[in-house]
């Protein structure tokens, strides 16, 4: 069967690593980019590709829209908020790499259900990524009265996206950790680290348990390396840095997330489980909502 197409929609960084990471896909094609900039160096990428190519933004979306079934869009929370009714009204799956949170929050390893269905598909944030499985593995086992977690990416991995969405960032992350982890409050933080050479993605999970005991931290543990390794199917490098840490009803979890490297340095973690992610919810939808079968 022929694969489902997909356009990206913005041709910064996390566009143009999107594109040759879906070059490995077994059931999506990238057919088009568009952007903004005619000199920007992702549309140029993808011209040498073989995608169909736009600057006129919005606009490149209608001219273009016979050429795909799904728009990955990695613009920003407030473009996507205005672009959200044209995906709609031409028909396209949208798979929102922004903290816009027009659609439901997804996390594959978590409720992958909920995005099988929708037209709109919000990504969450790189935090809400990396941290969402550990806070609902630990409510699996226990439930979680509050989960607190920080997100440490290098300021070089902080591009103008990525720093005009901070704020969106720790109340969508937040709000996440309540609607999709379970958690019954959430909080969330991001550090921007100019440390050189640049540091790999670090997240902290903080859960507040409502019991204790050495069998609840056995089950938490087994519970927590249970979905690290779900999560690493998509993200190959994310880690657990240390074991669990315990402290009575307090649960630290220490995570790293390294790149693949396609197009962006190893230690942009922060987008690159982002693309990982959205990747597999499309291929998910590929094969759910179109019977695209994965060979192999």
């Amino acid at each position: 069967m022929k694969k489902v197409r997909a356009a990206i929609m913005g041709s910064g960084n996390i566009g143009t690593d999107l594109m040759y990471k879906l070059k490995r896909s077994k059931v999506l094609e990238a057919t088009v980019m568009i952007g903004i900039d005619p000199q920007s160096q992702g549309l140029e990428r993808a011209g040498k590709e073989g995608l169909a190519v736009s600057h006129k933004s919005i606009d490149g979306v209608r001219e273009h829209a016979d050429l795909f079934d799904i728009i990955f869009d990695s613009t920003s929370a407030q473009a996507h908020i205005e672009n959200a009714p044209v995906y709609r009204e031409l028909g396209k799956i949208a798979i929102d790499l922004t903290p816009a949170a027009v659609g439901p929050f997804v996390i594959p390893s978590v409720n992958m259900q909920a995005g099988l269905m929708a037209d709109n598909v919000n990504m969450v944030t790189c935090g809400g990524q990396a941290t969402i499985p550990i806070t609902y593995a630990v409510n699996q086992i226990v439930p979680v009265n509050y989960a607190e977690i920080v997100a440490t990416i290098s300021s070089r991995s902080a591009g103008p996206g990525t720093r005009a969405n901070i704020d969106e960032f720790t109340e969508t992350t937040g709000l996440a950790q309540v609607k999709v982890a379970g958690a019954k409050q959430g909080k969330a933080i991001i550090i921007l680290n100019p440390a050189e050479p640049p540091i790999m993605m670090r997240n902290t999970v903080r859960c507040l348990m409502e019991q204790e005991g050495p069998a609840v931290e056995q089950a938490v543990a087994q519970s927590i390396e249970k979905m690290v390794k779900e999560v690493q199917q998509y993200v190959p490098g994310y880690r657990l840095k240390h074991p669990p840490q315990f402290d009575g009803k307090r649960v630290t979890v220490f995570i790293e997330v390294e790149g693949l490297g396609d197009f962006l340095p190893s230690y942009s973690g922060n987008l690159d489980i982002m693309n990982c992610a959205a990747v597999r919810v499309a291929e998910m939808l590929a094969t759910e909502r179109f019977g695209v079968k994965q060979e192999g």
